[in-house]
């Protein structure tokens, strides 16, 4: 996974919200994602992400958001896994998780769940879940293709009686996100040092982050998905939007359609 710019990894902020980053380890191909590119020390995945960065990273809320959402003893399949900081504590509330992420240097920081290294888009692993989750922001990537066929995926591998987990930057990041900085309480400094906007509807951000004597730069491309081509999208893929989860109607909870694609 991936999120922060927390690869799944998703800090809180009142102006942005870092958490694509990570995310785009587990695309595998990115025709349109040149752009990503990281440094740093230790192991950087394809899509630039400092493994060491996202394995410090702790949950803030989302594990358990989730599992209200899918229930007790939900089995789940976790789409770009990345280090496990969602894998752990999910797996601690009883659920039995295969963890999926196309890095094998993040998959190796995972413990207590089943991991297959893989690219999101070519997964199919021949079995169904209550739950597929696909958070950090992994929607929003700038790629049409590639994200139809991440919800192919997610289709093929929930049951019809199941539902899918998603993950989208709120409403209006996109068009307000500017250069900032801040202090986690975590320890470390996220800085988004530059914010671009190279065609409509896509913004380029460079990213710094600082832990102590150790500093990392990430940057990526996301493109807004709004409410109307959210519900297009999933309903292209057989599934309809169920609820939002959260306030700021970034967390969705989507359901499968009897009969649609995938089934």
């Amino acid at each position: 996974m991936r999120g922060v710019h927390y690869r799944h990894d998703r800090l809180r902020h009142p102006g942005w919200t870092l958490t694509l980053v990570a995310v785009l380890v587990s695309l595998g191909a990115m025709p349109k994602l040149s752009f990503m590119r990281g440094e740093g020390p230790g192991a950087i995945t394809p899509d630039g992400c400092a493994v060491e960065f996202y394995a410090r990273l702790r949950a803030r809320g989302e594990p358990e958001l989730i599992h209200e959402a899918i229930g007790e003893k939900a089995s789940v399949l976790e789409l770009g896994a990345g280090a496990g900081r969602v894998t752990h504590p999910l797996r601690d509330l009883g659920h039995e998780i295969v963890a999926v992420d196309e890095s094998p240097d993040m998959l190796a920081r995972i413990r207590g769940a089943e991991t297959v290294c893989a690219p999101i888009q070519d997964l199919n692993l021949g079995r169904r879940f209550d739950a597929v989750v696909m958070i950090s922001f992994l929607i929003d990537i700038p790629d049409d293709d590639l994200m139809r066929a991440f919800l192919r995926t997610c289709r093929s591998h929930v049951r019809d009686d199941g539902c899918l987990i998603l993950e989208r930057h709120k409403p209006g990041w996109h068009e307000t996100v500017r250069p900032t900085e801040r202090t986690d309480p975590a320890g470390f400094t996220s800085r988004i040092r530059t914010v671009e906007r190279p065609e409509p509807g896509t913004v380029a951000l460079t990213v710094d982050y600082l832990w102590g004597d150790a500093s990392w730069t990430h940057s990526f491309l996301t493109r807004p998905m709004s409410d109307e081509r959210l519900s297009a999208e999933l309903a292209t893929a057989g599934f309809r939007i169920d609820r939002f989860l959260d306030p700021d109607r970034s967390w969705v909870r989507a359901r499968p359609v009897p009969g649609g694609q995938g089934a």
